[in-house]
């Protein structure tokens, strides 16, 4: 276990470096900061790299055996309607405790905090099952994802603009590192039963459809206009001894949340131990130690994310748009973008799962890269919004309706992928600097911060829908060229991309 933690901690070093060294960058340059505010990100990059280290061993030690084990027990189980219930209540339960859905619900006081938490949890709940249900019953990913995002554009033409926003962001954060990981075995084991291997994903992908829906209903019952954002305060800090005094009192809150958000997988877990699952001893010592270091690391994690980054990530925003020229925040925001997706904590649980259900056909660096693209292209949509004032509807529709239509050209498993993606890379990161960033902006530039800066979570949630569908047009004429095929036999290969992963797989095991 030492020597794996180890290695999960110098891959943290590797995936949080960049990002520190460019803010360390801007600081001694465009954007010169206050010390304490500079001690606060050292401190608080320290906590990631620890916590990422943590989380990672964690989850593959704990959360996705958990999660596999689970969803193969219900994926063979006969009893639908059992089946259903224990779906539902796993993903309402999870998204309550889900760390990011407190800020998500105190961005709408127009509404009680509680009713936002409810009904995005209620929205995870009903569509983790829509999930369970689509993979037993073989129905397409591709004409299911249409189905429900005609759906959501066809709801948005009545919702208060205000609304907007919000909803698509709820899509997002509520797909975080507590509930990602799991969710993710959830349907992997869920797709051992069925045995087609696209059927790995996707589960992510519909649970972030829920939110959506569900906070835009909630949107047209409660038809109010009067949705406001309280903005960010940067905290005083003048001293060492200040930044330390921040992480402790902010650490209960977050030993609190992470708590509560793992206490509902883990009860789910022990009560089917002891109903149907009877693992052996050594298995469940194993999975409690695993459960023990992602606590440790999601602590970590979140407290170096929330109380270390959050405010450089404003701080930067500010300066930049009032120092430089605001055009500057398009390429500086896509830098930051390019490079900070790879701090997302479940991004690299992602990664490690499409290597392991593709035997190595698709590498976790082609994934990262089409990430990294992906992000950077949304945070300058981002930054262009901020700048220009342009309502997001502009670049969500025609952002969707392009993803949509590749679904019709590229391998499902690419689909399956680039719609999970979407939610696994809009995590705590996101709303820990990108959104405090465009905040900070957007707040300089005197924009309506709701209308202008508010959408960051949205856009990158659907930017990698686009990259990662192309990169399955890349890999699908490679694979043509290298089999030498006709056109006609290459537009069959757009059917199903998996036989060329289970042959290399047959390679490897000969």
């Amino acid at each position: 276990m030492q020597k794996k933690l180890k290695e999960k901690i110098l891959e943290a070093i590797s995936s949080v470096l960049p990002i520190t060294v460019i803010v360390l960058l801007l600081s001694f340059t465009l954007a010169p900061m206050p010390i304490g505010t500079l001690v606060l990100f050292l401190l608080g990059a320290a906590l990631l790299i620890l916590g990422m280290g943590f989380f990672s061993l964690g989850a593959d030690v704990a959360m996705m055996p958990m999660g596999e084990q689970m969803g193969r027990k219900l994926g063979g189980s006969t009893k639908i309607a059992a089946a259903v219930l224990i779906f539902f209540l796993i993903g309402f339960t999870v998204t309550i405790a889900e760390p990011d859905l407190q800020v998500l619900a105190r961005q709408v006081p127009a509404v009680p905090d509680l009713t936002i938490i409810l009904t995005v949890a209620a929205g995870v709940g009903i569509f983790l099952v829509l999930a369970m249900l689509r993979t037993r019953l073989g129905f397409s990913l591709q004409h299911t994802l249409i189905v429900l995002y005609g759906l959501v554009f066809l709801l948005s033409i009545f919702v208060p603009n205000e609304f907007l926003a919000v909803a698509f962001d709820s899509g997002g954060v509520t797909t975080g590192p507590i509930t990602v990981p799991f969710i993710m075995a959830l349907g992997a084991g869920l797709a051992s039963i069925k045995g087609k291997d696209d059927d790995n994903f996707g589960v992510v992908a519909i649970c972030s459809v829920g939110p959506i829906l569900a906070v835009m209903i909630l949107g047209l019952l409660y038809n109010s206009t009067e949705v406001a954002y309280t903005p960010f305060q940067i905290p005083v800090v003048e001293t060492s001894q200040d930044a330390g005094r921040e992480f402790l009192n902010g650490l209960p809150e977050y030993l609190s949340e992470v708590f509560f958000g793992l206490l509902p997988i883990v009860l789910f877990f022990l009560i089917f131990q002891f109903i149907a699952l009877r693992l052996a001893r050594r298995s469940l010592i194993k999975i409690g130690v695993g459960i023990g270091y992602t606590f440790i690391g999601l602590v970590l994690f979140l407290t170096g994310a929330n109380v270390g980054f959050m405010p450089v990530g404003y701080f930067l925003g500010q300066t930049m748009a009032e120092n430089a020229p605001s055009w500057l925040l398009i390429p500086l925001g896509m830098v930051v973008g390019y490079f900070i997706v790879a701090a997302e904590p479940a991004v690299h649980v992602l990664n490690r799962q499409v290597e392991e259900v593709t035997s190595g056909a698709i590498p976790q660096k082609a994934i990262g890269l089409s990430l990294s693209i992906g992000v950077a292209i949304s945070i300058g949509i981002a930054m262009l919004r901020v700048w220009l004032h342009i309502p997001i509807y502009w670049f969500l529709v025609p952002g969707y309706l392009l993803a949509l239509g590749l679904t019709f050209r590229v391998p499902k498993i690419f689909t399956a992928i680039a719609f999970d993606s979407g939610g696994v890379a809009s995590g705590p990161m996101t709303a820990t600097f990108l959104l405090p960033f465009a905040m900070g902006a957007c707040q300089m530039l005197g924009g309506d911060m709701l209308m202008d800066a508010f959408g960051v979570v949205a856009m990158v949630a659907m930017t990698p829908l686009i990259t990662i569908q192309i990169l399955g047009l890349f890999y699908q004429r490679k694979l043509a060229r290298t089999k030498d095929v006709t056109e006609e036999e290459e537009q069959m290969l757009t059917d199903d991309i998996i036989d060329y992963t289970e042959e290399a797989a047959a390679d490897a095991q000969g």
